[in-house]
């Protein structure tokens, strides 16, 4: 195998090790609401997002052919509906969260017959469907911003995951590197924000740890 395809190969085995890494941090919301039979402090819309994403990049993937893409968000897919069903399992009002599911569930509905059914032209709906799922993954990785400013306010950083934070750091890094070895730009691009927020976390992190390794001893007097 020439070094080329070695690196591809390296490259397509770290993109998927690291998003499945990064979609079983979900496990451990998944332990707690069966220990506690309820879904207190664990948030629905980020499975439910998070979902249509890996539906719509996976479309994406079976236009063009790209195996990696396939097989990382089919598995992530079934993940997070897993996650999904537990959540109304445990979910005392069903009611406000089977309509957000059936809302964004028939907007993806109606993008996929607007994708297969009204753009003939291969060219042009692997085009469209790429600019789709790129706005969609950007927004998704900017959406936690309001939380981080919460965080400057709390100087506390018990909002965030310090593992979710590393894999979703390797994770951009290795679609981003992805990306531009295949010159494709609609999974490059939508990754840089993920590397970003994800270096802004890793900031946060250390400032308000040595905050408060600075208070301890205050407190200790």
């Amino acid at each position: 195998m020439e070094a080329g395809g070695v690196a591809d190969s390296l490259l397509s085995g770290a993109c998927v090790l690291f998003t499945l890494a990064m979609y079983s941090t979900g496990l451990s919301d998944l332990r707690q609401m069966r220990m506690t039979r309820s879904v207190d402090s664990v948030q629905f819309l980020p499975f439910l997002t998070t979902d249509i994403n890996n539906l719509s990049w996976m479309s994406y993937g079976a236009l063009k052919g790209d195996g990696t893409l396939i097989f990382v968000n089919a598995t992530g897919a079934v993940l997070q509906t897993l996650y999904i069903l537990v959540y109304l399992h445990y979910c005392p009002r069903k009611r406000p969260v089977l309509l957000q599911t059936a809302t964004l569930l028939g907007v993806f509905l109606l993008g996929f017959g607007y994708f297969w059914l009204l753009v003939p032209n291969l060219e042009a709906r692997l085009q469209q469907l790429g600019l789709f799922c790129s706005v969609f993954t950007i927004s998704m990785y900017l959406s936690p911003l309001a939380d981080l400013a919460k965080i400057i306010q709390t100087r506390s950083t018990q909002r965030l995951s310090f593992p979710l934070t590393i894999a979703t750091l390797l994770t951009s890094a290795s679609w981003t590197l992805y990306g531009f070895r295949l010159g494709d730009p609609y999974i490059m691009v939508p990754n840089l924000p993920g590397i970003l927020t994800s270096f802004i976390r890793l900031w946060l992190f250390w400032k308000y740890s040595q905050e408060q390794d600075r208070n301890y001893p205050l407190l200790q007097t």
